[in-house]
Order: structure tokens, then sequence, then C-alpha cells
């Protein structure tokens, strides 16, 4: 594992980028967490707190067209400009003052989301090119776990910023972060050919074009399913978390960041892992045990004896990022550079989009059920994902239609 990881960081490309991704981690983790407790404050509505987080994440079923533009500019050229125009939209809530300016701080996060899509689809692409192929396995297990321990430390800073200076304070620090991100873009040397120019009017049946060729690439279509099911079954899992407290544990509501801090802690290890897993297994085999461990890790947490609970968050969150890495690795090996931008941002819509919906489906389910049947389903999903990658065996070779 070490020397796949030493040979990454070795790397200038994949230094500067990780670099980027780790400071502008901090900064959209911190300002996801002050905006929740913003409006909370602003309004005192619980419901217009959580609409935070689905402002942030709406855009991602819009990956598709969006996609499209990360195929039309050169993505490097594009990552810069997008970060530069998201720092100066970050400045905008410095205006926020009462309730009734809270419009504004969705509009911000809403227009972020997006930005982070688009930038999600051109990193993908442009990785492709600036970092060497037998290292994009070690390459992007790195960059899960730096999004995870920014996942983890992030919120805290956010938090803490916004109890001492307020929410402007932690706007103007994700401002900051994007434009540490631009300039990590503009360090990056990559040799990208020139975009095709393309009619205008073409848009729509060059998206369709991008997401035929994932739908049907037999190696792409069935990991990126898997790792949609993967991130669903983890949102059926985590709204199941306070009434495990509540009912299983009976330990307090604060008691979830002990939880939340094991699973960061099994993902981080899980994204260092993934490189080395996958010079030595296929990767639908990975994309099965990541699913398996999920799977068991789920059931542990069912049981309610407190160690094995910490044990079954800790194997969630160790197998959860091998079928995101897998699908994210195998997206960028076995597409043409000039579709990888849509196809990335589909693969990206395909893989996240069904969070959010199982985060609503976990929401009423875990109000007329007992949370064992929440995190059983949730396992059972796992389980039987595993099962059919693992079953299928190697694909056969893709042939592109003619």
């Amino acid at each position: 594992m070490s020397v796949g990881l030493f040979t990454v960081l070795r790397d200038r490309n994949a230094r500067v980028y990780l670099t980027g991704v780790i400071v502008s981690g901090f900064g959209d983790s911190a300002m996801l967490l002050a905006s929740g407790v913003w409006v909370k404050e602003l309004t005192g509505s619980d419901g217009l707190a959580a609409l935070v987080g689905f402002c942030a994440w709406a855009p991602v079923l819009a990956g598709p067209l969006l996609g499209n533009l990360a195929d039309r500019t050169r993505r490097r050229t594009l990552l810069i400009a997008t970060s530069l125009v998201l720092a100066v939209v970050m400045t905008a809530p410095a205006a926020v003052r009462s309730p009734g300016d809270v419009w504004l701080l969705f509009t911000v996060l809403t227009l972020v989301g997006a930005g982070t899509v688009l930038t999600d689809a051109a990193e993908t692409a442009l990785i492709a090119s600036a970092v060497p192929g037998e290292l994009r396995g070690d390459f992007n297990g790195l960059v899960r776990s730096a999004v995870e321990s920014t996942s983890l430390l992030g919120p805290l800073l956010g938090a803490g910023l916004f109890t001492l200076l307020g929410g402007p304070a932690v706007a103007l620090l994700n401002a900051l972060s994007f434009l540490l991100a631009a300039a990590a873009f503009w360090l990056i040397r990559a040799r990208e050919t020139a975009p095709v120019r393309r009619p205008r009017g073409s848009w729509a049946a060059e998206t369709v074009e991008g997401v035929r060729h994932l739908w049907r690439h037999p190696t792409l279509r069935p990991l990126v399913v898997a790792g949609g099911c993967a991130m669903a079954a983890s949102g059926l899992s985590s709204t199941a978390t306070y009434a495990l407290l509540d009912t299983g544990l009976r330990r307090p509501a604060a008691f979830a960041g002990v939880l939340t801090s094991v699973q960061g802690l099994g993902s981080v290890v899980g994204g260092l892992t993934a490189g080395a897993f996958l010079r030595r297994l296929p990767v639908h085999v990975l994309s099965a045990l990541g699913l398996t461990l999920f799977a068991l890790g789920a059931l542990a947490r069912g049981t309610g004896l407190l160690p094995v609970v910490v044990l079954g968050s800790l194997l969630i969150g160790l197998g959860l990022p091998w079928p995101l890495i897998g699908a994210l690795t195998t997206v960028q090996k076995e597409t043409p550079e000039e579709l990888l931008g849509r196809v990335a941002a589909t693969a990206n819509t395909l893989v996240f989009a069904p969070t959010g919906l199982a985060l609503l489906a976990g929401t009423a389910l875990v109000t007329t059920v007992d949370y064992r049947v929440q995190l059983l389903a949730a396992a059972g999903l796992g389980v039987t994902v595993a099962a059919l990658l693992a079953v299928r065996g190697r694909p056969a070779p893709f042939r592109p239609p003619t």
C-alpha cells in the first residue's frame, strides 16, 4: 500500500491537486454546517435549516447537462474560472442579516452545488490526463480519504468560527478556499487536447451521447449502479442513527459524533487501501467486498450492543469508499477523452443522487418502523448488490457502436 501512496505523492500534479481538495473541502464542509445553524438561528425553523442540505445536493440531478460544459472547454481553464466565480458568489452571504435574507443563502448554496457538480466532472477528466494511469487507483483513494478527513474536521471549524465571528466569517473563509483551489488548478500541468468544436443546438444530443456510453458499457454500468446503491444504503443507515442512540444504546444524541468519527476513520483507511486492492483484485470484486463490509456493519449496528455498534460503524466507513473509488477509476479508464466530462458527470449523478432520495425515505421510515428494520433493509440492499457483482464475473470487452 505505502509504495503506491508514496509514488502518488511524488507526482507533482497529484500533490498540488490534493492540496486544493483539502483546502476547498474544509471551506465547503464548514460552510454547509454553519449555513444550517445560521438559518435555524435566523428563522427558528427546522425545516428551513434542513433545506440547506437539499440546496447543496439538488444540482447533482443536472449532472449530465452540466458535464457537457466540461467537454466543450479546456478542463483546467474551466476549473480555474469556476473556482474564481464561486469565490465571488460566496461573498454574498455577508449581506444576510434577517430572516427575510435567507433566500440569498439558499441561492448561493444552490449555485455552489452546481459549481461543485461542474468541477467534479472537469476534475475527473483533467486527472485522466494529468496523473499516470497506473497511479489513478491510489490517487482516487487518496482524494476520497482527503474528502472524508475534511468532512470530519471542517464542520468543527465551521461551528467554532460561526460561534466566534458569525456566518459571514465562515462564508468569507469558504470564498478564500475557492481562491486557493483556483491557484492549485493553475499550478497543475497537463497536456490537454483542444476540445472539439460542436455545432449550436447539439447540447441535448451530446448529453444523450454521454448517458448512452455509460449505460451501454458492460463494465461501467454495473459499477456505477453499485455505487449508487451503496450511497442509497448509506442514506438509509445514517437516518436510523438517532433512533439507534435513543432506543438501542440509550445514549444522548451528541454520541452520534462518536459514531460519525469512527465511520470517518474507517473511510480514511478504506480510501488509503483502495489503490493497493485495485492492483490485486478485479474492480467488481473490490466493489462487492466493500458492499459486503457495509452490510456487515449495518447488521452490527442493529444489535444495540455498544462495542458491536462501534465496530459496525468502522466497517461501514471502511467498505463504503471501495465501490465509489472503483466506479470513478473505471470511468477514467474506459471513457474516451472527448466524452469524459459528460460520462463523469452522469456517473456522479447516478452515484450520489440516490443519497438524497434515501435520506427522504429513511426520514419517513424511522418515524413508522423500528430502526432495526431500516438497518436490515440497508444491509439487504448492500449484500444483494455485492452478490450480483460477484457472480457477474469479468465482463466482455466493450465494443463501441459504429
